[in-house]
């Protein structure tokens, strides 16, 4: 005969691991310094600039 399951067990098991899997997106997302953020943004704003100079006129 199979033992009794404790779904409460399993439901906050699977809670767990998906605060873990948020936590690690967060890491990636915000783990970054300061000069790497500006780095990125000005990367940003230099590749808008020459798409936009690309444009034609309508």
């Amino acid at each position: 005969m199979a033992e009794p399951v404790n779904f409460n067990r399993f439901k906050k098991a699977a809670a767990r691991a998906e605060d873990k899997a948020r936590a690690a997106e967060n890491v990636v997302k915000h783990g970054r310094t300061k000069a790497q953020k500006e780095l990125e943004k000005a990367r940003a704003a230099k590749a808008a600039g020459e798409l936009s100079g690309k444009e034609r006129d309508r």
